[in-house]
């Protein structure tokens, strides 16, 4: 298991060799740039390697895979234009195991079930809809989740991804009536002060593009009021 190595400049490295870094992203991150014109955390990951390894000229550095920007936890970046192509693969054709964690108020009907829903996108407000039965320019959307911990108010789930739709896990959880704590977008009554929601990232577990070694990268809950008491 992948331990910490790094925390420097507000990056906290999971997992860093020749061919792959792994971060732990914090609320409010951009893992790629967009209209907005904040700093992206590939751009930090960039200046660190530059700086780390001294490194002249432009660093590359290949995006793998996002996460929403008010989630948290393990982001894979390449470091080499083999092992992006190779991780783009494994991504692509779901060769990778995605464990998150999520906080909900509302308890869900089953401890523990698979969710299998046609998520329909909306461009126009960011959001994808989650239907029971297969809708027009619909994607099938399947995932599990058990209740690993009871909070006063809270009920903690733990999900595994089977399909990487977007906006999956917020929609999914609020077709169920169990809206992730902050994420007012999917119908949660009132936002979190650090403006994120309680999704996060937790462990993926894959096989290295070049070393072929099976890599388990857990990423730290962040500090904070809710997430301590996990």
């Amino acid at each position: 298991m992948s331990k910490t190595v790094s925390n420097k400049d507000n990056l906290q490295i999971l997992h860093e060799d020749n061919h792959i870094i792994v971060v732990n992203k914090r609320v409010g991150d951009i893992v790629q740039g967009d209209k907005t014109g904040d700093k992206p955390l590939s751009e930090v990951a960039k200046e660190y390697i530059k700086d780390k390894y001294n490194k002249p000229g432009e660093v590359f550095l290949g995006v793998v895979h996002r996460l929403d920007r008010p989630t948290t936890g393990i982001v894979v970046f390449a470091r080499t234009s083999k092992a992006l192509t190779r991780l783009n693969e494994l991504f692509a054709n779901r060769e990778t195991q995605k464990t998150y964690w999520a906080v909900v108020k509302n308890k869900p009907p089953k401890d523990e079930d698979n969710l299998v829903h046609y998520l329909k996108r909306n461009e126009k407000n960011n959001t994808s809809k989650a239907h029971i039965k297969e809708v027009p320019e619909s994607k099938k959307a399947s995932l599990d989740y058990k209740i690993i911990k009871t909070l006063d108010n809270y009920f903690v789930l733990e999900i595994n991804l089977h399909t990487g739709r977007h906006h999956q896990i917020r929609a999914q959880l609020a077709a169920i009536g169990c809206p992730i704590k902050g994420d007012l977008k999917y119908g949660f009554d009132r936002s979190n002060p650090d403006g994120g929601i309680h999704l996060h990232a937790r462990k993926l577990i894959f096989i290295h593009p070049v070393s072929k070694e099976t890599l388990e990268i857990v990423a730290n809950i962040p500090n904070e009021v809710i997430w301590k008491l996990i």
